[in-house]
């Protein structure tokens, strides 16, 4: 915490480096929290060992310091948990509580843990329990809504503290003793007043600094705005705050008559982008954030943001790029604000704007990863400067940086209702941009989120063609994690809205799917089955390469079932299918397979032929993994037809093509090996 002075839910005052002017205050509560960590608790009482981390609980209203002061006591007993700090927001800005699932996976993914996309929330708290089982950790759980959500992510281990800020007692969760935040001592709370006036203004009129304390309620939160306004205005003395204050009698809380002084002092351009602020996802704002909600030029918006900062109105979040959070303790004020004084649809043409350009820029975010063709350079020296992101590495650390308030985004899109059409564009784009930057398998939990919330769009806007997309794609998500009997249901879905659509790519790609699900499941018979009525679709609309492919899906379910002569058959047409289509590669693994099934099917003269067939047309593919592993084939089958020498030839033949590859080799020798 040295280089924080006080963090009142969200408002940081500007970080300086001199010497001691790092935390203030509250040392009673330190040293009862510190205390109350060494007591012993109920259980130890008992005789019994505890079984679960020990909560510490800082309740006060927002504004009242007390996420500064759970950051405070993490910093000093740190050496004490070894394995880090923990952080978690337990509820949106407007209050809004965070589902237990969400904050579980965040934690894993802060220990470097992975769980399967669309795990559930019971999988996900035990995963986190287990991965806290033998670490020393504490966890700082933040804005918590409601004990449940502290139970639920509570380490079934002594070893780890969980400190637990809240506007209130958690009633639920047994050996918790509160600390209750007031206001701070007057000493600490004039200066915090000073490090933002400065020292004389307080030194010459020591007095009407300690009115403004009790004016304030010496509430860090409403000192920080006092300090801001007089820190914009030089030239006024402490004691003609303490009289602006005086006259405020509408607000009953000093945050509020503090906050309402320092609104009306703002230009009306500034108060309105102020205001639009309340519609920042996660309460996460950036230039590009700001400039769309309020309509300006991302540099005058940059300007306007570091204004509101300096007054105390914004936090500047610790981010490569430009960030901003709005304060915990102003988010409801500011959404009355916008409520009272823009009309909702100005609000929601706000929202829109926001989206909009959110869109583009997730559209540039993936453009600059695709430089490698002429038509995408062009499109992507055709995107505004203000919009354009110079290299890959730039864009990846503005995807990673505003990865929280782009799910949001995507969440309150959905929840809106009235701008379906721009929720879709989003999440397409935050898919894409997600993938190209993060991969498949790193953006999975996300995408599974993602994707669930398009299908949500989709029934809500009964929209069968994106209903069955998502179906597919979460379903996809489930097969590739093990989750087979799930995605085998989402399959069927699929299959039903593609239908309903009348979409024959969404229709055979379902059908398809539903069999490799029972392929995977041990069900071959109606792996085939489906197989066949995926294909037969292929073959009425004269799609020649898929058709083949999926001859050979048919293929590999008769092989598992042992109906090889029914499997050569399918390989033959799969074979029969490649050629055609003029694919040398895939022609060349086709013979390879079908290869293999005449051997178990007893025929080795046979095998050998297509093999050696297969061994040329690899060749002419260029793929010398296949003709590598075609020879160590060709080479067990002359040992068992009784030609060691043939066998030895065909061996060397794979050592010369692998010898540049050495784990090229392990690797196709592991895979013959366990044929």
């Amino acid at each position: 915490m040295t280089d924080q002075a006080v963090d009142t839910d969200g408002v940081r005052l500007p970080q300086e480096p001199a010497e001691g002017r790092g935390f203030l205050g509250r040392t009673r509560e330190l040293k009862e929290l510190r205390a109350d960590i060494e007591r012993a608790g109920l259980d130890t009482l008992s005789g019994r060992k505890a079984p679960r981390a020990r909560v510490l609980l800082i309740a006060g209203r927002p504004g009242s310091g007390r996420t500064a002061l759970a950051e405070e006591l993490a910093a000093q007993v740190a050496d004490d948990y070894p394995d880090g700090v923990l952080r978690a927001r337990l509820s949106e800005p407007d209050g809004t509580r965070v589902p237990v699932d969400r904050l579980a996976r965040d934690l894993l993914a802060e220990l470097d843990r992975t769980a399967p996309p669309g795990a559930d929330e019971d999988d996900l708290t035990e995963a986190l329990r287990t991965a806290l089982a033998e670490r020393r950790a504490l966890l700082l759980l933040d804005a918590v809504a409601d004990a449940e959500q502290v139970d639920a992510l509570l380490p079934d281990t002594p070893g780890c503290l969980a400190v637990a800020v809240a506007e209130g007692p958690l009633t639920g969760i047994s050996d918790v003793r509160p600390c209750t935040l007031g206001g701070l001592d007057t000493k600490s709370a004039v200066e915090l007043l000073s490090r933002h006036t400065g020292s004389v203004r307080v030194t010459v009129d020591p007095r009407a600094a300690e009115q403004l304390v009790e004016l304030c309620q010496a509430q860090p939160a409403a000192l920080t705005l006092a300090g801001g306004w007089l820190a914009a205005r030089p030239q006024s003395a402490v004691a003609d705050l303490a009289k602006h204050l005086h006259a405020e009698h509408e607000e009953a809380d000093a945050i509020g008559r503090v906050f309402r002084l320092v609104y009306a002092s703002l230009p009306s351009t500034a108060a309105r982008m102020l205001r639009l602020l309340s519609l920042a996802p996660a309460g996460l704002v950036d230039p590009h954030t700001a400039s769309a909600l309020a309509g300006c030029s991302v540099s005058g918006a940059r300007a306007t943001l570091d204004d509101f900062a300096a007054l105390g109105l914004l936090r500047a979040v610790d981010s490569p790029l430009p960030a901003y959070e709005v304060p915990g303790c102003l988010h409801d004020r500011l959404g009355r604000l916008a409520r009272k004084h823009d009309r909702p649809a100005e609000l929601q043409l706000a929202r829109a704007r926001m989206l909009e350009r959110t869109v583009r820029l997730l559209q540039s975010c993936r453009a600059v990863t695709e430089t490698d063709s002429p038509q995408a350079r062009e499109k992507l020296l055709a995107t505004p400067r203000d919009l354009r992101f110079p290299h890959p590495g730039a864009a990846a650390d503005w995807l990673r940086s505003r990865r929280p308030a782009l799910l949001a985004a995507a969440r309150l899109a959905v929840a809106d209702g009235e701008l379906d059409t721009l929720a879709r564009r989003l999440m397409s784009q935050l898919v894409r941009a997600m993938v190209a930057h993060f991969g498949t398998r790193a953006a999975a939990p996300d995408l599974y989120g993602i994707h669930r919330l398009v299908l949500d769009v989709a029934e809500r806007r009964e929209l069968p063609r994106e209903k069955a997309a998502a179906l597919l794609n979460l379903a996809d998500l489930d097969a590739r994690t093990g989750r087979t009997a799930e995605a085998l249901v989402r399959y069927r879905a699929a299959l039903d809205a593609g239908r309903e659509a009348n979409d024959p790519y969404a229709t055979g790609r379902a059908m398809e799917s539903v069999g490799g699900a029972h392929l995977e499941l041990g069900d071959y018979d109606r792996a085939a089955d489906w197989f066949g009525r995926a294909l037969a679709q292929r073959l009425a609309r004269d799609e020649r390469a898929d058709a083949a492919r999926v001859w050979g899906r048919v293929a590999t379910a008769h092989t598992y079932a042992g109906r090889y002569g029914e499997a050569v058959r399918s390989w033959r047409a799969a074979v029969s299918g490649y050629r055609r289509t003029g694919d040398v590669a895939a022609h060349a693994r086709a013979l390879s397979e079908l290869a293999r099934v005449q051997e178990y099917a007893g025929r080795p003269e046979e095998s050998l032929r297509t093999c050696r067939e297969a061994v040329d047309w690899a060749r002419r593919a260029e793929d010398v993994r296949l003709q590598a592993a075609l020879h160590l084939r060709l080479a067990d089958t002359l040992d068992r037809l009784g030609d060691p020498t043939a066998a030895g030839l065909e061996r060397g033949a794979a050592e010369r093509m692998l010898r540049e590859d050495p784990a090229d080799a392990c690797e196709i020798r592991s895979a013959e090996s366990e044929d």
